[in-house]
């Protein structure tokens, strides 16, 4: 049956509900304290205090939420709520999709392990673009859901708001709406396509975006500026078999449900009206890998296939084998519990390099940053300590300047971080605003100076090449950050003194011409 009677769901509701109150409180308790914001969440929470339609690397849907979490006073349970909210609302889905096939408590359960056994235990707390993604592929496939067991037109149109909204979370959202054309071209929905409904969706899904887009146009697309930084940087070390591997990796402990699901909508007959969600996942496979994706960017594509393969396995059990269940949940429990540390940072940054030497998880590729090189935490992890204490370092030696120094002193970093950092912490230190050309941050600086001195806060000092500081009389290297487990350990305050005469109006021009490829119309 692929509905039950409300009397009879009613507990397999609970049941749900429970689950995803869990998971929502889980995270809060698992990371230490110890750890401050992600480097990540500084600059999405900074973003949050300059509203727009878009910003250079990230649409501006979550800076929304960030500017609510600022208005709550950005303690971390208001940056990490919505991640874990975003969190619950995509097992609710799963789990919603499990109840209308016909699934019980154990496809309930399964389809919700992967929320805290797998990456998305670390995903739905890190307030990123990702945790919005990951929902709005969700969502998207949700309504395709809906649409193919009730034939109603208004999940079609859903199907278009969430697209639209997705795409003001993320632009790769646009992957899944490409995966899902191309599951429903290849299987029997393909008649959709002679209804006006399918392209009515398409336009309201545009019509939502077209915000962002026109805010593109502005600033001359830096959405590929992104991209071909980011393929230069970072994708161009990504091998397809890192990426394939990845897909496993990061759903180890309940790898079997997605790999079932996948299964059961090709292979089994009940599950031959879903099969568009197959030529989906393949298709997003096969750009990630032609486009050399990080191995998160598929992260969106399983949950509906945990909802199909926690079906699929509840129904095996129930007329074949009923002992299967136990070992599969055994392993899954297991296995999950041994990752933990390594999807949140339950310990203190000394503990888990010590826990990972001793089990040699840290020879594992885990621990590669985007460096290429081996290193004692995972890079997310490490993402995550030495900012709090490189702000009061800069806060003790600013607040020792006198008032005259103090108002002709401009703070800079190249590092959009500890920029985003130090504007987090600094008001707390009565630290001024913290600017950087970086990222966003760029954007914002000033388009005319008025400096005589300038801390700068960067790993290198400035060699003779980098122009800007060769107008200061002297410079002092007067703190460092030193925490060999944090990724900018070493990172200096540098105090440059005594500007001269020329150095206000070049900076105006160099940041102007940074800024130029951003817009396509002059800024005053």
């Amino acid at each position: 049956m692929l509905y039950l009677t409300t009397k009879k769901m009613k507990p397999v509701y609970k049941l749900l509900f429970l689950l995803a109150f869990i998971q929502l409180l889980l995270p809060f308790f698992l990371q230490s304290s110890l750890y401050e914001p992600h480097r990540d969440e500084f600059l999405y929470l900074a973003e949050a205090r300059h509203l727009a339609w878009g910003y250079l690397e990230a649409p501006p849907l979550l800076s929304l939420f960030g500017c609510i979490s600022n208005y709550f006073g950005d303690g971390v349970f208001w940056i990490k709520i919505w991640p874990a909210l975003f969190g619950c609302f995509t097992f609710l889905l799963v789990g919603k999709i499990i109840i209308q096939l016909g699934g019980k408590a154990l496809a309930i359960i399964l389809g919700w392990l992967p929320f805290v056994l797998d990456g998305y235990l670390r995903l739905f707390y890190l307030f990123q673009p990702n945790f919005l993604e990951v929902f709005f592929y969700t969502a998207i496939g949700f309504c395709w859901f809906q649409w193919i067991v009730t034939e109603k037109r208004k999940w079609i149109y859903m199907s278009g708001i969430a697209l639209g909204l997705g795409l003001l979370s993320k632009d790769s959202v646009l992957f899944y709406a490409i995966g899902i054309t191309v599951g429903l071209l290849l299987t029997q929905q393909r008649k959709l396509f002679t209804q006006t409904a399918v392209y009515i969706a398409a336009i309201i899904g545009f019509l939502i975006f077209l915000p962002n887009l026109i805010w593109q146009y502005l600033h001359r697309y830096p959405v590929m500026h992104h991209m071909q930084e980011l393929q230069q940087s970072q994708l161009v070390h990504i091998s397809y078999k890192d990426f394939l591997m990845g897909q496993l990796f990061m759903n180890l402990p309940c790898f079997y449900i997605w790999i079932t699901g996948l299964i059961w909508v090709y292979f089994s007959p009940a599950g031959k009206k879903f099969r568009l969600y197959g030529w989906a996942y393949l298709t997003v496979i096969a750009l990630l890998l032609l486009l050399h994706g990080k191995d998160y960017y598929a992260l969106g594509l399983y949950p509906v296939l945990f909802a199909f393969g926690g079906y699929a396995i509840e129904q095996f059990t129930q007329t074949h084998a009923r002992w299967v269940k136990y070992p599969v949940l055994v392993f899954s429990v297991l296995l999950g519990s041994f990752a933990l540390p390594l999807l949140l940072p339950v310990a203190a940054p000394e503990k888990l390099a010590a826990y990972y030497s001793r089990t040699h998880l840290n020879q594992t590729g885990l621990f590669k940053w985007e460096d290429q090189q081996m290193h004692p935490l995972p890079q997310d992890f490490a993402d995550m300590i030495g900012w709090k204490s490189t702000t009061t370092k800069l806060a003790h030696f600013y607040n020792s300047l006198s008032a005259t120094d103090k108002n002709n002193t401009f703070i800079f970093s190249r590092n959009y971080a500890f920029a985003g950092a130090m504007n987090y912490y600094g008001p707390q230190y009565h630290l001024p605003e913290v600017y950087s050309d970086n990222a966003s941050f760029l954007l914002w600086m000033p388009n005319h100076y008025h400096i005589q001195n300038l801390i700068l806060v960067g790993k290198h000092l400035p060699d003779n090449s980098d122009t800007a500081f060769q107008f200061f009389e002297k410079h002092t290297v007067v703190d460092s950050l030193n925490n060999p487990l944090a990724r900018e350990n070493g990172t200096k305050i540098i105090f440059f003194q005594n500007g001269n005469q020329q150095l206000n109006s070049w900076i105006a021009k160099r940041i102007a011409q940074l800024k130029a490829p951003y817009y396509r119309y002059a800024q005053q």
